[in-house]
C-alpha cells in the first residue's frame, strides 16, 4: 500500500476532482483520529445535554439513549466513509451517479446550506467559549477569532485537518477523561442520579437526536477518506471511521448530560460545564475552544466543496483550483460572521431547528446512495461520466432515484417533529421524531426495486467502469 504523504504539498491543490493514485496518501487509522478528536467539541456536548434538559430523562436512560442512537446512526455514516478510497472523489459529486448531473443539484445545495449552518453555529460557540475564558473579549470578537482560525485550517485543506486531529485525539481524549473524573468527584447537585426519569417518547426522541448527529456527517464524510490509497479495504475504512466517530461523539454527548445533572437545574450547558469542572473549568474551555476551531474547518471545507459542485454543474468547463477554494472559503466565512454576530444569542437553538428540518430531505439521499453503491453498482462507477455536463451514462436526471427520493420525503411527514411542522403520528408519541427511520425503511427497498426493474439502468450497469487515472 503506497503512502505518498511526504511528497504531498501542505496546501491542498484538489477540490472536487478525482485524486490520482500517485497522489493518494495517509493511513486508515487517520480516520479514527479525525472523527474521534473532531467530535469532542462544544456542539455535541450541548446536543447531548438535550436528553436530560428537554426530554427529562435521568442519567441512566439518557446515556442508554445516546449510545443506541450513536451506534445505529454511525453505521450509515461509516458506510459513506468507506466509499472515499474506492471512488477518489467527494461525496456530493459522486451523487451524480445516482441522481444524474442535474438531479443531484438539490441535495448538493441542501448539504451546503446545512454545513454553512454548522459552521456559523460553531463560531458562535467558539465566541462564547473565548468570552468564558477571558471576559474582556466580547462574544462578537470571539466569533470572528474562531472563524478566522477555522478558515485558515480549511483553506490549507485535507492534510492539515488530519494532522490537527491526530494531535487533538490525544489531547482532547485525556482532557475529557480528566473532566469526567473531576465532575463525578465534585457533584454539586443533590439529585444527580435521580433528576428526571423515563418516558418512552423522550427516550425515542433522544435516540433520534443522537442518530441524526451521525447521519448529518453523511454528505461529506467520504471527503476525508478519498485521498487514501484505492487498495484500502471497505471494512477497514468502515471500522476506523465508525469507532472514531461513535466513541468521540458518545463521550461528548454523555459529558454534556453529566455536566448538566452535576449542577443545580436550569443552567445553560456550557455554563454547567464550567461550573461542574470547577478548578479545571478554564482548562476545559480552552480545550473545547481549540477543538471547535479545528473541527469547524471540516464544516467550512465541506460547504465549499458543495458550493463548487453546485457551480460546476453549470460551469462545466471550469476547473476549480486551490485558489477557487480559498476565495469561496473567505466569502462563506465573512457571511457567516455577519449572520452569527447579528444573532448570536439564540443562533445555536435556531441551528438545531434547521438541521432537523434539512435532515428530512437528506435521509432519503443517504438510503439511495448506500443501496446504489453497495448493492446495485458494487462500487463500480464510470468516473468520467460523473464529471460530464450531460451526466454521461448517468444522464442529467435519474427518474428512479428522484421518484424514490420524493417518496422518501413524503412518508416522513406524519412522523416529523420540527419547529416548522409536527406530524400527526409524532404528536401521539409526545413529540418523538421517527421520520429518519421511516424514511430509510421506505426509501431503501423502493429505490432498489425501481432501479433493478429499469431496462436502461440495467444496461448502464453492464458498461465498463472508468477512472481518471
Amino acid at each position: 500500500m503506497a503512502d505518498n504523504r511526504n511528497t504531498v504539498p501542505l496546501i491542498e491543490k484538489h477540490t472536487i476532482g478525482y485524486v490520482p493514485e500517485n497522489e493518494r496518501h495517509g493511513k486508515v487509522r487517520d480516520l479514527f483520529t479525525l472523527w474521534f478528536g473532531g467530535n469532542i467539541a462544544p456542539l455535541p456536548i450541548v446536543t447531548g445535554a438535550l436528553g436530560v434538559q428537554i426530554y427529562h430523562l435521568n442519567l441512566m436512560w439518557g446515556i442508554f439513549a445516546i449510545i443506541v442512537g450513536q451506534a445505529v446512526g454511525g453505521i450509515l455514516m461509516a458506510l459513506h466513509s468507506a466509499q472515499g478510497p474506492q471512488m477518489g472523489i467527494p461525496q456530493m459529486i459522486q451523487s451524480r451517479a445516482q441522481f444524474g448531473s442535474w438531479g443531484a443539484l438539490l441535495v448538493t445545495v441542501i448539504a451546503g446550506i446545512m454545513y454553512v449552518g454548522f459552521f456559523a453555529s460553531n463560531i458562535v460557540l467558539a465566541g462564547k467559549s473565548l468570552h468564558g475564558i477571558e471576559s474582556s473579549i466580547p462574544v462578537p470578537a470571539g466569533i470572528v477569532i474562531g472563524a478566522l482560525g477555522s478558515g485558515l485550517i480549511g483553506i490549507i485543506g485535507y492534510r492539515f485537518i488530519h494532522v490537527l486531529n491526530r494531535i487533538g485525539t490525544w489531547v482532547l481524549g485525556i482532557g475529557i477523561a480528566v473532566g469526567f473524573g473531576y465532575i463525578v468527584t465534585h457533584v454539586q447537585s443533590a439529585d444527580f442520579l435521580t433528576r428526571g426519569g423515563f418516558s418512552f417518547a423522550g427516550w425515542l426522541a433522544t435516540v433520534s437526536l443522537s442518530a441524526l448527529w451521525q447521519i448529518a456527517f453523511a454528505p461529506y464524510v467520504s471527503d476525508y477518506s478519498r485521498y487514501l490509497p484505492a487498495d484500502v479495504g471497505v471494512a477497514s475504512t468502515f471500522w476506523a471511521t465508525y469507532l472514531g466517530c461513535v466513541l468521540g461523539s458518545t463521550l461528548a454527548f454523555v459529558f454534556g448530560a453529566v455536566a448538566v445533572l452535576a449542577v443545580p437545574a436550569g443552567a445553560d450547558t456550557m455554563d454547567a460545564v464550567k461550573a461542574s469542572t470547577g478548578a479545571i473549568g478554564p482548562f476545559m474551555l480552552v480545550l473545547f475552544l481549540l477543538s471547535v476551531i479545528s473541527h469547524n474547518a471540516l464544516n467550512l471545507y465541506g460547504a465549499v466543496l458543495s458550493v463548487i459542485t453546485s457551480l460546476q454543474t453549470f460551469a462545466y468547463r471550469w476547473i476549480p483550483t486551490a485558489k477557487s477554494r480559498a476565495v469561496l472559503s473567505i466569502i462563506i466565512l465573512v457571511a457567516c460572521c455577519v449572520a452569527a454576530v447579528g444573532a448570536s444569542k439564540d443562533f445555536v437553538g435556531h441551528f438545531v431547528d434547521l438541521v432537523l428540518a434539512l435532515l428530512v430531505v437528506l435521509v432519503p439521499w443517504t438510503a439511495i446512495n448506500l443501496i446504489d453503491f453497495y448493492v446495485i453498482h458494487k462500487g463500480q462507477y464510470d468516473v468520467q461520466s460523473i464529471f460530464r455536463v450531460d451526466g454521461g451514462i448517468y444522464g442529467r436526471f435519474n427518474p428512479q432515484a428522484l421518484i424514490a427520493y420524493a417518496a422518501g420525503i413524503l412518508v416522513q411527514i406524519p412522523f416529523m417533529n420540527t419547529p416548522m411542522y409536527v406530524g400527526s403520528f409524532s404528536a401521539h408519541l409526545d413529540g418523538a421524531d421517527l421520520s429518519w427511520l421511516v424514511g430509510i425503511i421506505v426509501t431503501t427497498p423502493l429505490y432498489l426495486w425501481l432501479a433493478t426493474r429499469d431496462t436502461a439502468y440495467r444496461r448502464r450497469l453492464n458498461q465498463p467502469s472508468a477512472s481518471l487515472q
